[in-house]
C-alpha cells in the first residue's frame, strides 16, 4: 500500500485504508523509521477531507453524530455527567486541583460505566480535590486518527476554550487515547495542561500511603493487558503492574507478548467505531492469551480495551472463566 501511495496509484475505495489500528507496533520495527501512521492518517484525511471516496458506514455514522452532539454515540451532550449522579462529585471551579474527564465510551456506555463510577469512588476514598466540568465534548483522538482534521480541530478547540476558561490546570484521564491526544495533541491548539491518566496517579497514591489496600481476602490471580496508546505510544508499561503488586494477596502472572510487544486490542486508529469481522478480531486472540496464564481476572487500563475483550468474551469466541475489569475496578474492590 505505501509504494502504490509513492506512486500515486492508491485505491483510496479499498478497505485496507481503513484496517490500520495505528497500534504504533510497525513504527517501532521500520528499520527506516517511517511514520507509517502519519500516512495512514493522510490518506484518511484524503477520503474524509476531499471527499474522493466513501469511510467505512459505522464510522461515517460516529463522525456524523460526533458532529452533531459532540460525542461519537449521538447521545445528548447534557448527559454527559449523567455517570455521576448520586456519587457527590463536585463541580469543577478555580480552587480544584484536578479536573477528572472520563472519555465518551466510559460517560455513555452502561457496559463499561462502572469502571469510571469505581474510579469516582477510588479517587474519593483518596481524597484527592477534584471535579467534574458541564460542557466538554469528545477529546476528538480517534476522530483525528480517522482523517477527519477539521472535526478534530472544532472538538479541541471546544475543549481547549471551556478548559481555559475554567482556568483548568491539571487533568485525570482514565482513556489512553485522552491522555495521548491531551499531551501530545492540544498544544497545537493552544491546549496545555498537566495530564495524568488514572494507572500513573493509583500508583502515586498506592506508594504514598495516601491510597491504602486491603484486599478482598483471597489469593487472586491477575494477568495485565497493556493498551497500545499508554504502553507503545507512551511508554506507559510499569505503573499499571506496580498498582496491581500493591493489592495484597494477588499474583501478577504475564501474559505473552506483554508489554512493547502486546498485542492491540484491535479499538485505535477510529476502528472501535468501525464493525470488524469475527475472524480478524485481535481482542479474540488476545483474550485467549489471557486465559492462557492460568489468571482469574483479566485487568487493563482503557476502555476501548475493556469494551474489546468483554465483547470477545460475551460472544464467547474463547471459553472465558474469568473476570475483565478496569483497573479501577480491580483498586475499589481492594479497598
Amino acid at each position: 500500500m505505501f509504494k502504490e501511495a509513492q506512486h500515486g496509484l492508491i485505491n483510496f475505495e479499498s478497505d485496507a485504508i481503513w484496517r490500520c489500528v495505528t497500534c504504533n507496533k510497525c513504527v517501532e520495527r521500520c528499520p527506516r523509521g517511517v511514520s507509517i501512521i502519519d500516512i495512514m492518517r493522510a490518506l484518511r484525511r484524503a477520503i474524509i477531507g476531499m471527499g474522493i471516496a466513501e469511510p467505512p458506514s459505522a464510522l461515517a455514522s460516529a463522525l456524523r453524530n460526533l458532529t452533531a452532539t459532540g460525542n461519537p454515540m449521538g447521545e445528548a451532550p447534557e448527559n454527559r455527567n449523567s455517570w455521576a449522579e448520586g456519587l457527590d462529585i463536585k463541580p469543577f471551579d478555580a480552587a480544584t486541583e484536578y479536573l477528572f474527564f472520563p472519555c465518551c465510551v466510559t460517560a455513555y456506555d452502561p457496559a463499561i460505566r462502572n469502571s469510571i463510577v469505581a474510579t469516582a469512588k477510588v479517587l474519593t476514598a483518596s481524597d484527592l480535590n477534584f471535579g467534574i466540568i458541564n460542557g466538554s465534548v469528545c477529546c476528538g483522538e480517534s476522530v483525528r486518527k480517522a482523517g477527519d482534521e477539521d472535526l478534530f480541530k472544532q472538538l479541541a478547540g471546544t475543549n481547549t476554550t471551556l478548559f481555559t476558561g475554567a482556568k483548568v490546570k491539571k487533568i485525570i484521564v482514565t482513556s489512553p487515547h485522552c491522555y495521548h491526544t491531551f499531551i501530545n495533541e492540544y498544544p497545537e491548539t493552544g491546549g496545555c495542561f498537566e495530564v495524568i491518566h488514572i494507572s500513573q496517579l493509583l500508583a502515586e497514591l498506592t506508594a504514598n500511603g495516601q491510597l491504602k489496600l486491603k484486599g478482598d481476602g483471597t489469593n487472586r490471580k491477575i494477568t495485565y493487558h497493556d493498551p497500545c496508546y499508554l504502553g507503545r505510544h507512551n511508554g506507559i508499561y510499569e505503573e499499571p503492574r506496580k498498582v496491581i503488586k500493591a493489592i495484597p494477596g494477588v499474583e501478577l502472572l504475564e501474559m505473552q507478548p506483554a508489554k512493547a510487544d502486546s498485542l492491540c486490542c484491535g479499538g485505535g486508529g477510529g476502528r472501535i467505531w468501525m464493525e470488524t469481522k469475527r475472524t480478524e478480531r485481535f481482542s479474540d486472540k488476545r483474550l485467549q492469551q489471557a486465559v492462557d496464564t492460568g489468571a482469574d481476572t483479566l485487568v487493563t487500563s482503557c476502555p476501548y480495551c475493556l469494551s474489546n475483550l468483554r465483547d470477545s468474551s460475551n460472544n464467547q469466541a474463547v471459553p472465558v472463566g474469568l473476570s475483565i475489569i478496569d483497573i479501577s475496578e480491580c483498586i475499589a474492590q481492594a479497598l
